[in-house]
């Protein structure tokens, strides 16, 4: 199949798409199914954002280039992945107050199913000795609005592309350059993401990508199954819950947020993954990376009420997300000399049927070697901020 390709945004050149509508028809060798569609939407605190969705004749999934490149949701035939947010989004970075005072302003955005927390910092607020907020949280990445965007087809395969700059001048200069690919007909897709230090000076950078799943998947007897070495509760709170924290409870009303860090097994080349599957077996997610690029994982389990955000996070990342000045301490940031970059992989699959399910457990097991994960009983010096 000749490729073919268009350029929807490009801020350097003036060029900006309102709306896409592509389709099998237009596609010679698509399969049945197949769209491309992008379009603003309007109203409520979503007014101005751009959202592309991309049906692969098997999975839809749609993107937000105005945050960040982040994905909102995926739909495998009419199973939904992502999770019911209070903020009813997209939401317009330009409603998310990231630098008020508490630094929690990143909470009013936050709805989709992958988003970046970084790039200059992803973690828990930072203040300074003043108690002046320094790094929000999370950090800026999800709320900045894309530069450059295009999508292209060759033979079986889509990607996209976009670029972010997240600047500021006198500090850190940083661009993320993601490529998103996906061939058609698979449940599955691949982000590649790198990480270039526009300066002429050495800077440091963090990434986390925070991938969220609730409801239809999460549920009373979901199971994360992850090939753990080491398990580290952040606190006191999710210290109490360590004897299940592969587990999940049903939805209830006032829970407090558990959050635990590991050290991941991984295979000879160091790649790992993480699945988080329904109680039956019968449906599924993963995540997969490499842990030389992205050595940490955090998982948050959120068993609150539907109306109030249940949902897990599924976490690889350079660091945890502590806050920065507390990673930086412990040597979890990314050193950029002038001009270098940093690139990481991150893979998705959603299984929609349990012999999928049974296959990418079979895979976690086989890194897993039946090793036992260390369970620790409370908050670790050098892993958890316990000032």
């Amino acid at each position: 199949m000749a490729a073919k390709s268009w350029n929807l945004l490009d801020v350097d050149r003036d060029v900006y798409v309102d709306e896409l509508n592509v389709d099998a028809k237009d596609v010679p060798g698509a399969p049945a199914g197949f769209s491309i569609r992008k379009w603003t939407h309007h109203g409520g605190t979503s007014r101005g954002v751009d959202e592309i969705r991309i049906n692969n004749g098997s999975l839809e999934v749609s993107l937000l280039p105005t945050r960040g490149m982040g994905l909102w949701k995926a739909w495998v035939s009419d199973v939904q992945f992502g999770w019911k947010a209070p903020a009813r989004g997209p939401v317009n970075p330009s409603y998310v107050p990231l630098m008020e005072p508490s630094g929690l302003g990143w909470l009013d955005g936050f709805d989709e199913m992958l988003c970046r927390c970084g790039a200059e910092s992803n973690g828990a607020p930072d203040f300074d000795e003043q108690g002046r907020l320094t790094y929000p949280l999370h950090g800026r990445m999800a709320n900045l609005p894309a530069r450059e965007v295009q999508i292209s087809i060759e033979d079986d395969e889509i990607s996209v592309r976009g670029v972010v700059n997240e600047v500021r001048f006198h500090f850190a200069k940083l661009q993320l350059i993601t490529t998103l690919k996906m061939k058609f007909g698979q449940n599955g897709l691949d982000l590649q993401d790198e990480v270039q230090n526009l300066s002429g000076s050495e800077t440091t950078m963090q990434m986390l990508y925070h991938t969220n799943f609730g409801t239809p998947l999460l549920e009373a007897g979901a199971e994360l199954v992850t090939p753990a070495d080491v398990v580290v509760p952040r606190n006191d709170g999710a210290a109490e819950g360590i004897g299940h924290w592969s587990t999940y409870s049903e939805p209830k009303a006032g829970v407090a947020e558990r959050v635990y860090f590991f050290k991941m097994h991984a295979d000879d080349q160091g790649d790992t993954l993480a699945l988080l599957k329904n109680k039956q077996g019968s449906m599924g997610a993963s995540v997969h990376w490499n842990v030389k690029e992205l050595p940490c994982f955090t998982q948050w389990k959120n068993e609150t009420d539907i109306a109030d955000g249940y949902v897990t996070g599924i976490e690889p990342g350079t660091n945890f997300p502590n806050p920065r000045s507390f990673e930086e301490s412990e040597g979890r940031v990314v050193p950029l000399a002038g001009g270098a970059s940093h690139t990481m992989h991150l893979g998705l699959r959603f299984h929609p049927d349990a012999a999928s399910v049974r296959a990418t457990e079979e895979a976690v097991a086989k890194i897993q070697g039946g090793r036992q994960p260390k369970l620790h009983d409370g908050p670790q010096q050098g892993w958890c901020d316990m000032s």
